[in-house]
């Protein structure tokens, strides 16, 4: 799934992009979400990419794993 969608007028550069639509496609598999800039925990998920990557994360793995982490509870 692009993240395009939901960046809003913010400026990454191409590498960052790729790896930022490369961890939401991750998170959204491993949620089984649907991959549709309607679908509002996807709109969630893409902030928190987003916000990961502004803090200077450009790894797609840690990208997923920290978003991940946030979402699922394991007990």
């Amino acid at each position: 799934m692009p993240i395009t969608p939901y960046l809003r007028e913010q400026s990454f550069d191409p590498e960052t992009v790729r790896a930022m639509g490369t961890a939401m496609d991750a998170v959204c598999e491993r949620m089984s979400l649907s991959r549709t800039p309607h679908d509002k925990v996807a709109v969630l998920v893409a902030s928190k990419i987003i916000a990961l990557a502004q803090r200077g994360e450009r790894n797609p793995d840690t990208l997923c794993r920290r978003v991940l982490e946030e979402f699922i509870v394991e007990g």
